[in-house]
């Protein structure tokens, strides 16, 4: 998706006390969240306990939880009853999501991938467990996430398997060869890090390119978050084409948004090492359009967001995260 047009003229600018009544929402969502992966992954299980704590110590480092407060948003937006049955229906999709975005960032922070010591204000996996502990950290989180897909909510209702499945085979696109790990794939090959003899095109990015390893690395995850959530409430297929645009549109923007706090925020802030890429001559936003066109499109693919939502009768918490994504300084 390409965002082409700046600010439509119609649009109203959200207020402090809007974004402020996001973030408490948000807020609210990450201790439920919380809550549920600490039922869900326990400090004492079956498994070598060096194992559990390694899969905890990056599971419950912190972080804004977006994809797994996506989950419920969708759920509340479709279901704005807020009824307890169906807002379970989402807490294990929106776990089992944080677990793979949580697995990706462990691997993303590898020596042989950003080489990064500092995620979400602490060492990362790799610099506190060693390298092969942390890929197996990662492994271990990205296993469990489809376990816990396949079992929960535990029910032999046709319909709800039905969904379960469904959520599952889009979060696994999301997450493989197509999504995420393709977005990796571009951008390892794009920094010189895969040899010739494997196949390497090393050509620099073009604007097209970096788009689409933004909207594969974090877009991808991001509307199948969303995507789950309108799924498992049963949302028609409008609902779920019309939410699952919003948030590839919106990872997009949030993408965006992280490379212009990467030029221009603090690592206190952001709980990551900021001007990384710079300094490792990684394209990104800013270097290749600069500050000012890169706030143009990250508002851009807000707006598409939220066009998106317009389009299946939706905004509510939805449209309200778009504007908190465009408003955040971390």
């Amino acid at each position: 998706m390409t965002p082409t047009n700046g600010r439509d003229e119609g649009a109203v600018t959200p207020t402090a006390a809007d974004i402020a009544d996001v973030v408490a929402y948000m807020r609210v969502c990450r201790k439920e969240v919380d809550d549920a992966l600490e039922r869900l992954l326990p400090a004492t299980t079956s498994a070598p306990l060096l194992a559990t704590e390694a899969m905890r110590y990056s599971l419950f480092a912190g972080g804004k939880r977006l994809r797994p407060t996506l989950t419920l948003a969708a759920a509340d937006t479709i279901s704005p009853s807020g009824a307890l049955g169906a807002r379970n229906l989402v807490f294990p999709a929106a776990c089992a999501i944080e677990m793979i975005h949580t697995y990706s960032l462990i691997h993303d922070d590898l020596p042989s991938m950003d080489d990064d010591t500092l995620r979400r204000g602490r060492p990362t996996s790799h610099v506190v467990y060693g390298e092969g502990m942390a890929v197996l950290a990662g492994d271990a989180l990205l296993t469990e996430a489809f376990r816990i897909l396949a079992v929960y909510p535990e029910t032999d209702d046709a319909t709800l398997l039905a969904r379960k499945l469904r959520v599952a085979a889009r979060t696994a696109l999301a997450a493989g060869a197509v999504g995420m790990v393709g977005g990796q794939v571009i951008d390892l090959d794009a920094a010189g890090q895969v040899p010739a003899q494997a196949g390497s095109h090393g050509a620099p990015l073009d604007a097209d390119t970096l788009r689409a390893m933004h909207e594969r690395k974090t877009g991808a995850l991001i509307g199948a978050a969303a995507a789950a959530g309108a799924i498992m409430v049963g949302g028609t297929e409008a609902q779920i084409q019309a939410v699952d645009g919003y948030g590839s549109a919106l990872g997009l923007g949030f993408q965006i948004v992280d490379d212009i706090l990467d030029v221009e925020g603090g690592s206190d802030a952001l709980g990551k090492t900021v001007g990384k890429d710079a300094a490792a001559g990684k394209p990104t936003y800013p270097s290749m359009f600069g500050l000012d066109e890169s706030r143009r499109l990250a508002r851009a693919a807000i707006e598409q967001a939220k066009a998106a939502l317009e389009q299946g009768g939706l905004g509510g918490r939805l449209s309200g995260i778009a504007d908190w994504v465009l408003a955040r300084g971390h």
